[in-house]
Order: C-alpha cells, then structure tokens, then sequence
C-alpha cells in the first residue's frame, strides 16, 4: 500500500476534464434559455451599481440572493455532486450567501457608494463574469454548449458578484465577499488538477479583488 505522501492532487480526483465539461452541457441544455434571464439580470446588475438609482442596493442583493440559491441547488446539489462527493459539503454555502444576501436586503440593500479605483476594478470583474464568461468557449476549444453563463454556472456568478461587492461598503459587505472567494479558490484548484487551461481565470479575478480590497484597507488614499 503506497503511503499518503505519494499521492498528488489529481490522484484524488474523480472525474475526467470531458465529464467535468460535459456538466455544463447538460446543465445548460436542461435550463435553456433561461440563460437570456440571467444575463439580463447581470446587465442590469452593472446599471444598478453605475447609475444612482433609488433602492438600487436592494435590487442588486435581492437578484443576487435569488441567482446564488438557484445556482448552489441546480448546479451544485442536483448536478455537481453527481461527481464529486465533497460538492455536497459546499453547496450549502451558496445557500448560506443567498441568505447572507437577503438579510442584506432586508437592512435596506447593499451601499453601493464606492468610487474609487478598487471599485472600477469590481464593475471590470462584473463584465468579466456576466459579458465575458460565456464567450470563452473558442478560446479554449470547447464547444459554445459548455459555456458558463452568470446565473446560471457557479464561477461567472462568484465573479460578478465579488465585483459588485468591490463598489459596497459597510459591515456587512466584506462578510459577503468571503464565500464567492472561497468558490473561486477552489474552482482554480479543481481545473488546475485537471490541467485545464483555465484554471487562471477564477484564480486571477479572486487575486484581483483580495489585492485591491487589502490596498484599500492598507493605504485608502491610493485608490481613491
């Protein structure tokens, strides 16, 4: 019997890259064409967060409560832990961000006031998660079907979601920031063992906002 330090990461991993992409494909035909919803929900996430409009802070954690529930039990429940058992000891932390969300719309929304430059840094990461996510496919010689779509995948809603956050401020908000973070981490981990070229890309946007968020809290005048 091997001793356990001779194992490495992708020993433990139980599912190939084309199952794991093969998910999404099946995920999306199941829920097609609600992605057009929840695309539209993003855009009208950045609108919100750009423009001054009233009660804006409560439509945007009211969407993104709705949007982290849906996703945490059709994606992650009901269709990720098919494959990977410790999927279900995670899922219930979106369940746990969505009912983060909704306690912060029940306060009254999130204070979406900031304009400094961590904050254009989270509209960025908005556009990234909701404009750019589902046209990565060719990019990475996938098929468009594997495509994942804010609202409807969990990495493009982790990442808006961050860069919503980055435009908040208040007691509340950096609690809101930890679990998209912690997705995020794991998703780069689970794609680096599988050696899929992407694995940058949850890994760079979750650096991003911990880099600008810690130059915030550090030297607050820098990013104004």
């Amino acid at each position: 019997m091997s001793e356990w330090w001779t194992y490495r990461p992708e020993d433990f991993l139980l599912f190939s890259p084309r199952v794991y992409w093969r998910m999404f494909e099946l995920h999306n035909a199941t829920f097609w064409p609600l992605h057009f919803a929840t695309l539209a929900a993003g855009l009208a996430i950045i609108l919100l967060v750009l423009r001054r409009l009233p009660r804006r802070g409560l439509w945007v954690a009211l969407i993104l409560a709705a949007l982290w529930a849906f996703v945490g039990w059709t994606f992650l429940w009901s269709r990720y832990a098919a494959i990977n058992w410790a999927i279900v000891y995670v899922a219930p932390a979106f369940g746990l961000q969505a009912l983060l969300l909704a306690i912060a719309a029940a306060r009254g929304g999130i204070a979406l006031d900031r304009r400094d430059t961590g904050a254009w840094l989270g509209v960025l990461l908005m556009a990234i998660g909701i404009v750019a996510y589902p046209l990565l496919p060719p990019l990475f010689e996938q098929p468009w079907r594997s495509a994942e779509v804010f609202g409807i995948a969990p990495d493009p809603t982790a990442i808006a979601t961050l860069g919503a956050l980055m435009t908040a401020s208040g007691r509340l908000a950096p609690l809101l920031l930890v679990i998209p973070l912690l997705w995020l981490l794991l998703s780069g981990l689970t794609l680096k063992t599988m050696g899929d070229p992407q694995t940058w890309l949850p890994l760079l946007t979750a650096g991003t906002a911990v880099a600008a968020l810690a130059l915030r809290r550090l030297a607050p005048s820098a990013l104004q």
